[in-house]
C-alpha cells in the first residue's frame, strides 16, 4: 500500500510539474510576443531609433525568459529564434522594412509555436 501511494504523489508531482512548466513556458512566449508586436508597429510607422529600443529590450528579456528554455526545448529552436533576432537587429539598423517585417513575422510565429509544440496534449502525446 505504501508502494502505491509513493507511486501516486510521484505521478501526481510530475503532472503538476509538467502543467506548471506548461504555464510558464506560455506565459514567457506571451511577453516575448508583445515585445515582437511593439517592435512590428515601429517598424511599420518607419520610427527606427524606437524599434531599435525595443529589440534590445526583447534581447534583454529573451536573455531572461529564454534561460531555462533549452531544458524543454530542441537547441536548435533555440538558436533559429537567436538568428531570427540577429537578423532583425541588422535590418532595423539598415533601416529596411521588407526585411525587418518578414523577420519579425518569423520570429513571431517560432515564438508562438513552441508552447503548442510542448503542450500536453493528446496530438503531442500520439
Amino acid at each position: 500500500m505504501r508502494l502505491l501511494t509513493t507511486l501516486l504523489i510521484i505521478f501526481v508531482a510530475v503532472i503538476t510539474l509538467g502543467f506548471w512548466t506548461n504555464d510558464q513556458l506560455t506565459d514567457s512566449a506571451n511577453e516575448l510576443l508583445l515585445d515582437v508586436d511593439k517592435i512590428h508597429e515601429e517598424v511599420n510607422t518607419q520610427h527606427w531609433d524606437s524599434a531599435s529600443e525595443h529589440t534590445e529590450e526583447l534581447e534583454q528579456n529573451w536573455d531572461r525568459k529564454g534561460k531555462w528554455w533549452p531544458a524543454l526545448l530542441d537547441h536548435q529552436e533555440i538558436d533559429n529564434i537567436d538568428f531570427a533576432m540577429a537578423k532583425n537587429k541588422e535590418y532595423i539598423a539598415a533601416k529596411n522594412v521588407p526585411l525587418a517585417m518578414g523577420q519579425l513575422s518569423e520570429l513571431r510565429q517560432m515564438i508562438k509555436h513552441i508552447p503548442q509544440k510542448v503542450t500536453i496534449n493528446l496530438t503531442n502525446i500520439f
